[in-house]
């Protein structure tokens, strides 16, 4: 009997691709999606698809936004990705083809529409997932796909989660179409939400205190060396 892989297993492969030292302040976000995708590849019902591939895809780079170094932030997915045995290029690409056709249909409800009748000559690996996961009554649903799903509707709608009577419509909706649970899915799209707002200050944040420091090692620059002035100049 094949061994299952441990959380351990992973962060060790993890670590052993991305050697750098994770900056502090993301190091607690890294983790957590380095575990949510290791518990998810070893559930024997999980199967990655292209709306999952977006959530994670997105989530990554909302929450790693202001990184630094900023060149750190692609070794790092790569590493999260190939810890768990998946290939950090068809993450992309599948993300980019989900993101892609959510652009293309342009609104809401011409994509709750597509995802009840799939058109296979649009998009046909999105399609062929969406069926399969329709199909599927142990479909193993995870935060990442919710994410997904969201990544896509704000895509074509940016406020749509803003709005308590579409909130409820589209949830009502999704919850229609795919085997998830639509109180749990709008559960997920409010966690998300807060959570990138809070995202979003910790960037301010950190621009202000990085701007401070800036003009600190400036002050401290001048007064150890100091510029001439014009009397001295003429001298």
């Amino acid at each position: 009997m094949e061994k299952v892989r441990t959380v351990s297993d992973t962060k060790r492969d993890f670590y052993a691709q991305h050697t750098r030292p994770i900056n502090s302040i993301y190091r607690r976000v890294v983790e957590e999606l380095l575990v949510e995708l290791h518990l998810l590849s070893v559930n024997v019902h999980f199967r990655v698809d292209p709306i999952y591939c977006l959530g994670v895809v997105s989530s990554f780079e909302r929450f790693m936004q202001g990184y630094r170094p900023e060149k750190d932030k692609e070794s790092i997915f790569q590493a999260i990705c190939r810890a768990v045995g998946g290939n950090p290029d068809e993450y992309r690409a599948n993300a980019n083809l989900a993101l892609n056709l959510a652009k293309k249909l342009g609104s809401i409800p011409n994509l709750i529409s597509w995802f009840k009748s799939p058109k296979q000559e649009e998009y046909p690996s999105v399609a062929e997932a969406v069926e399969r996961i329709k199909e599927n009554p142990q479909f193993k649903y995870s935060r990442l796909f919710g994410i997904g799903l969201y990544t896509m509707l704000s895509e074509v709608e940016p406020g749509f989660w803003r709005e308590q009577k579409s909130r409820d419509e589209i949830t009502t909706q999704l919850a229609e179409i795919f085997p998830v649970n639509g109180e749990k899915l709008a559960k997920d799209f409010d966690l998300y939400q807060s959570n990138l707002e809070k995202i979003q200050q910790m960037i301010l944040v950190l621009e202000e205190a990085v701007e401070a420091d800036r003009k600190k090692r400036e002050k401290k620059s001048l007064e150890l060396n100091p510029k001439p002035n014009d009397s001295q100049i003429g001298s």
